[in-house]
């Protein structure tokens, strides 16, 4: 599985990005999505993910409520809609799959493959 973020970009506090992250393969609806974030000197930290049924999602608890993650099954894409960007959210976003696990895991490590990453740059 291939994995292609885009999106990314700079932005000002309180204003929105969309992320997308376009899938290769035919089994995109099987694997559990998920957005990840890294700053430099910093591990890796969850933000957000989707279940392969398109409805069960679960967030960090700093993105509740600004941001939304959805995926389109037809389309081999997530999204993870950001709004009210605060300057904290600055950071390379990074997409991944899980294609072994049936419930959401929050761990890079349980994710089996992963985008490239895009940067989110949020100025105050």
């Amino acid at each position: 599985v291939q994995l292609q973020a885009s999106g990314g970009g700079l932005m000002q506090a309180g204003g929105s990005l969309r992320l997308s992250c376009a899938a290769s393969g035919r089994a995109f609806s099987f694997y559990i999505m998920a957005w990840f974030r890294q700053v430099p000197g910093k591990e890796r930290e969850f933000v957000a993910a989707v279940g392969t049924d398109g409805v069960t999602t679960i967030y960090a608890d700093f993105v509740k409520g600004r941001f939304t993650c959805s995926r389109d099954n037809a389309k081999n894409t997530v999204f993870l809609q950001m709004n009210s960007l605060k300057p904290e959210d600055t950071a390379v976003y990074y997409c991944a799959a899980d294609a072994i696990r049936e419930s959401i895991a929050t761990k890079y490590d349980e994710y089996d493959y992963w985008g490239q990453g895009t940067q989110v740059t949020v100025s105050s």
